[in-house]
């Protein structure tokens, strides 16, 4: 009998990412042959009997894989009882076609952008983990423009608690991409200067400590590529599937340069 993790199970059946599994473990919310499970429990994908809320897992879940444009004041998580909204409010029902997804990443409740949903577990992984190489490229509106010295400093990198923050790289973004961007923003930014970054980490709410680090504030944070992906025209609070070579490429880990 060849056995393998339960959390490794449910995330390749689409239930949830390996984290997100183990949390509905330990919550007891997952049952092996009748009987509650536990963490890293060793179980027959097979053969046993494995529950998750009283409702059987299949050997595989019918792959689902949606990018959404998540705006500003919605939670990039399944479920927030103090959040006014989440990300799986914007998914159509259609589009989920019934299946249990979660997000892959996150964004700041503050920040916007390309967020991706899923039920498929190893190209979750895939997309986040940093040997991929899958980049995320962000636009930022600022209230002025940088000066020299905060530019040097910020392609040097900035100091913080985690170590040191740098970026890819750092270009202030043309007329013509600034209008493009703005067309699919919500709500409408005032005047500000776009820059375009992408991160080298991807701590939490770096690119906002970087800025701030040289007294840059960031008005709007928008992410704007994802690897190979990027915003395109997908309008604030739309959400469509991804098309099978946008999948192949991203879990390929493919890196998509920056224009």
């Amino acid at each position: 009998m060849a056995t393998e993790r339960l959390q490794k199970v449910l995330a390749a059946a689409g239930v949830a990412s390996r984290r997100e599994a183990e949390r509905m473990i330990a919550a007891g919310r997952v049952t092996v042959d009748g009987k509650i499970a536990g963490v890293g429990q060793p179980v027959d994908p097979v053969s046993s009997a494995i529950l998750v809320d009283g409702r059987a897992i299949g050997e595989a879940a019918s792959a689902v894989h949606l990018v959404i444009h998540k705006p500003t004041g919605v939670v990039s998580t399944v479920r927030d009882r103090h959040a006014g909204q989440t990300i799986m409010d914007l998914v159509p029902t259609a589009l989920s076609s019934g299946a249990r997804l979660y997000p892959v990443g996150r964004l700041d409740q503050d920040s916007e952008g390309l967020i991706l949903l899923t039920n498929d577990g190893q190209w979750a992984e895939r997309v986040l983990h940093p040997r991929f190489g899958v980049e995320r490229e962000y636009a930022l509106g600022l209230r002025r423009p940088l000066d020299e010295d905060q530019q040097a400093v910020l392609r040097a990198g900035i100091r913080l608690e985690e170590g040191l923050a740098t970026l890819t790289h750092l270009r202030l973004m043309t007329t013509v991409e600034v209008r493009k961007l703005e067309a699919v923003l919500q709500p409408v930014p005032p005047e500000l200067t776009w820059y375009r970054s992408t991160l080298q980490q991807g701590w939490k709410r770096q690119l906002r400590r970087m800025f701030a680090a040289v007294a840059a504030p960031v008005d709007r944070l928008v992410r704007v590529r994802l690897g190979t992906l990027r915003l395109e025209d997908l309008a604030s609070g739309r959400c469509r599937r991804l098309t099978a070579p946008e999948v192949r490429s991203l879990g390929a880990g493919r890196v998509g340069p920056s224009r």
